[in-house]
């Protein structure tokens, strides 16, 4: 087994886990870091990519086990538990109609470092003016978020379609416009990561079903191990985190991120293969 390939695994796993739930883009993350570590040939890389989304996924099921687990119990008799799932659906919608629509152009045109970097400043900008602005919370929990605020979530997270965007940061921050407190917006962020990544995931893998190798089974294990494990991390920290700041912080970390990507790639620096 090649150490080398097992340790750059473990770097995706954690870049994916530590950012997949905070609101600076785990894609946009992991287009950088793939090709700064020249990390697998392209349709390697995105099988394993799945993998190691999949392990973020499960983390979040498992730190909101109980959660879950009431939810489903309760469905047609718990009207709490009816309306968790509805809006979940509806909030899942306008992503997948989009993604669907528009998924193919994307990728072919953004998914690389210096449109990342973009993305990254341009959502940096959202997150100071959705904090400079007056936060009026009408949304305390996420029982109290009605389909209207789940389809306007959404339409937020849709948003996330552009590398760099951030899926948790575009609801998390559409979230505050929309009048959710922050930890309603972060823990609605979390759940319906769950549908959105996991079906987004079963629809990759099904496309990607040719390329998929025994040979590449350990590198998966070990990104997806790592990938849980960070998330878990990640998640229980956002949530503490929220309780007493602001995301002005991430903003501030996207625009020096963005802004050395532009830099490096446009100096030559840093010979980004895409």
């Amino acid at each position: 087994m090649d150490i080398i390939l097992l340790l750059k695994a473990a770097i995706m796993g954690l870049v994916e886990g530590a950012t997949e739930f905070l609101p600076v883009s785990s894609t946009g993350h992991l287009i950088l870091a793939g090709d700064l570590l020249n990390f697998m040939d392209h349709d390697r890389r995105s099988v394993f990519e799945i993998a190691i989304q999949l392990g973020a996924i499960l983390a979040v099921v498992w730190e909101y086990r109980a959660r879950f687990v009431s939810t489903f119990a309760g469905i047609g008799r718990d009207p709490i538990a009816n309306r968790l799932i509805i809006n979940l659906a509806i909030a899942f919608l306008p992503l997948a109609i989009l993604g669907l629509a528009f998924g193919k152009i994307i990728k072919a045109h953004l998914f690389a470092p210096v449109p990342v970097a973009i993305a990254f400043i341009v959502g940096a900008f959202v997150i100071l003016w959705a904090e400079k602005r007056q936060h009026t919370v009408t949304i305390p929990t996420v029982d109290d978020i009605r389909p209207m605020d789940a389809l306007k979530l959404g339409l937020a997270q849709a948003a996330a379609l552009i590398p760099g965007t951030s899926r948790s940061g575009a609801t998390i921050i559409g979230g505050l416009f929309f009048g959710l407190s922050r930890q309603a917006a972060a823990e609605f962020s979390f759940f319906l990561a769950v549908p959105t990544l996991g079906l987004a995931s079963a629809y990759e893998m099904y496309k990607a079903r040719d390329l998929f190798s025994g040979g590449d089974l350990g590198t998966w294990a070990v990104g997806f191990v790592v990938s849980f494990l960070s998330a878990m991390v990640a998640v229980r920290a956002l949530i503490r985190y929220v309780s007493h700041h602001d995301f002005t912080v991430f903003a501030w970390y996207r625009i020096a991120f963005g802004v050395i990507v532009l830099i490096t790639a446009y100096s030559g620096l840093v010979n980004w293969v895409d």
